[in-house]
Order: C-alpha cells, then sequence, then structure tokens
C-alpha cells in the first residue's frame, strides 16, 4: 500500500516554485591586480563590464489559477534585486513583489499568466499538536521538489532568527514547529496538512539541531493577500519614531527604571527620532522616552510594538503609555497609513 505521502507530492509539487534571486554585479575582463595600500587595484585600460549574477534563492508557492504566489519576505527582500520564478525547467516568469512583510516574514508575489497549478490554504488556527504534515521546497536551492514529512512539534513558538540577502535579525512569533526537515532553499515553500492544504510558510530552522524546524502559520498571509487584493499593498498604520526594545540586561546596563519597552533613540547625530509630522509627533512623544504599552498590551521582546501596530486600525484612536522622567503619560494619536 502506497503512503498517503505519494498523493500529497502529486497535488503539490507542481504548484511549488523556486525563486531566483540576481542583480547586475561588475566584472572586469582581462582583471588581474595586486595590493595597493591593502586594497586590490586593477591595471589601467581593464574593462569593467556589468553581468547579472544569480546571488540567492529560496522556495514559494501559487495559491491561485492566475499567478498569485506566496514566498518569505527574507527571500525577496533585497528591493534592488531582480526575481524569477522557475515554476519547471521549461517555464520561467519574471515576477512582481507586490508586499514585504518583515513583521511576519511574509511576501505576497505574482506572475502574469493563467491555469496556473495552484494549492488550497487551510485555517492554521485548526492545527493541532501531533498532526501529520509534510514540508515542500527546493533544498539548497539545487534539489527540486524535496519533501519531508514530520508532526506538528509545537505552536506559538518564538525565535529569534537571522536571515535574508543582509542576514538581519528578526523576532517571529507565533510560529507552527515541526520535525519536517526545513533546510536552506525550503524557505518560503509550503507546510501542509495530510489533505495538501497549506497550514504554514516554511521559514526558519535551528542551526546544529536536528528536526527542529518553524513555520508561519498560513493565517497569517491571508489578510496580506486580502489587502493586496484590494489596495494593490499592505495596509500598514505608521507611528513614526525610532526606537531599541529594552531588554533587562540592557536596562540594566543603562539603569533604566523599567526591563521592557521601546526607549525613543535617534540611530545617529542630526536626526530625530521622532518624524516630523508623524503621529508620534502630534501625539507628543519625546526622545528618552519609553513606551510601555500601546493600547494597553505591555510592549516587550516577545510582543514588540512593530506587531502591536500592526493590529491596530488606520484612523482610529491609539493610546500610548509612555515612562517620561519617572511619570507615565497616557498620549491618545491617530495612526495613519504608511506610505
Amino acid at each position: 500500500m502506497k503512503s498517503p505521502v505519494v498523493e500529497i507530492a502529486k497535488k503539490v509539487c507542481p504548484a511549488v516554485i523556486t525563486v531566483i534571486v540576481s542583480k547586475d554585479l561588475p566584472r572586469a575582463e582581462n582583471f588581474y591586480s595586486f595590493p595597493v595600500g591593502g586594497k586590490m587595484e586593477a591595471k589601467k585600460g581593464d574593462k569593467m563590464q556589468m553581468k547579472k549574477t544569480q546571488i540567492g534563492g529560496g522556495s514559494g508557492f501559487i495559491i491561485s489559477s492566475d499567478g498569485y504566489l506566496l514566498t518569505s519576505n527574507h527571500v525577496v527582500a533585497d528591493t534592488t534585486a531582480e526575481y524569477t520564478v522557475i515554476l519547471d525547467p521549461r517555464h520561467k516568469y519574471p515576477v512582481k513583489v507586490l508586499s514585504r512583510n518583515p513583521i511576519n516574514d511574509i511576501a505576497v508575489l505574482k506572475i502574469d499568466g493563467k491555469d496556473f497549478p495552484y494549492l488550497e490554504l487551510a485555517d492554521s488556527n485548526k492545527v493541532e499538536l501531533g498532526e501529520e504534515v509534510v514540508a515542500v521546497g527546493n533544498a539548497l536551492g539545487e534539489f527540486t521538489d524535496t519533501l519531508s514529512t514530520g508532526i506538528i512539534s509545537g505552536l506559538s513558538r518564538f525565535i529569534t532568527a537571522f536571515g535574508g540577502m543582509d542576514n538581519q535579525m528578526q523576532n517571529l512569533r507565533g510560529l507552527i514547529q515541526t520535525d519536517a526537515a526545513i533546510n536552506p532553499g525550503n524557505s518560503g515553500g509550503p507546510l501542509v496538512n495530510m489533505e495538501a492544504e497549506v497550514v504554514g510558510i516554511n521559514t526558519a530552522m535551528i542551526m546544529g539541531a536536528q528536526n527542529i524546524g518553524f513555520a508561519i502559520p498560513i493565517n497569517y498571509a491571508k489578510k496580506d493577500l486580502e489587502e493586496v487584493k484590494k489596495y494593490g499593498k499592505i495596509k500598514m498604520p505608521f507611528l513614526g519614531v525610532k526606537y531599541v526594545l529594552l531588554s533587562k540586561e540592557l536596562a540594566q546596563a543603562n539603569k533604566l527604571p523599567v526591563p521592557d519597552g521601546a526607549i525613543v533613540v535617534r540611530e545617529q547625530l542630526g536626526e530625530s527620532p521622532v518624524i516630523k509630522g508623524s503621529a508620534a509627533e502630534r501625539a507628543g512623544i519625546k526622545e528618552w522616552d519609553i513606551i510601555v504599552e500601546c493600547n494597553s498590551q505591555k510592549i516587550t521582546i516577545k510582543n514588540p510594538l512593530a506587531n502591536i501596530l500592526q493590529k491596530c486600525k488606520i484612523g482610529e484612536s491609539t493610546v500610548f503609555t509612555v515612562l517620561r522622567d519617572g511619570k507615565k503619560l497616557n498620549l491618545t494619536v491617530k495612526l495613519e497609513e504608511k506610505s
């Protein structure tokens, strides 16, 4: 008797794609060099040309017959790069990135065409511990249609991940944990249930550990997809401050009065941490304020300000509780859309 995974593979693999990341990079003809002051210098007369070079890749999957796709944000995070989708060896498509959501590590893409194979989306709120799942992707960017089986081994996980072309740190929360193998290149591929429906987007693994992988719940992506189809982009509320999230260690080292919150600070001299004309300026938020709550939700490393703001509604009054000179203040403002 054949494993049910065989039928899942037949349904899922045609809709799983490879995302190729490429950029114009310099190439020198007849180039030879020698160290000058610690740098490499070309001889006079060498020609510098630009060559389209693949610099990365990942997985993704089609979710509608007219070519909407989902992948991880960190796969397409470079706004200066070009992206190509490979459906199979004979079918390659230029792809447009419609939205990037770094908070949830989700991106919505679109290729032109019709009658594409696509995957149905499950309700990730109904996922249960111990449920069997299959992770699909293009492992290491080379081995297409790689499947690995496992179970849901954890829910609502919080991790700090490093990824993307610039290996930026990001905090991801509410994740599905699975023991199905997730490898580099699998990022952006689907995690499917035994009905071949997508329950999550493969996003991260624990380096040095076996059988610990994570996926973004697919319900997170549904909201982004709905807004992109309706407005052509994700509508996100914008506060307009630069800040650092506090930890106990950071608070102790700087003798701050609270261990949690977001302290408003500038990144460099000569700039203001409160953007002119922003909601933050209208609310009266100032440099060195510690924002401790937003709409009565405490701001912590595991529940950062960015996540709370994402739940706020544009145009509705939002209350920020700030600590200033040892006193708590409640500041109210209507958030605007991020341009």
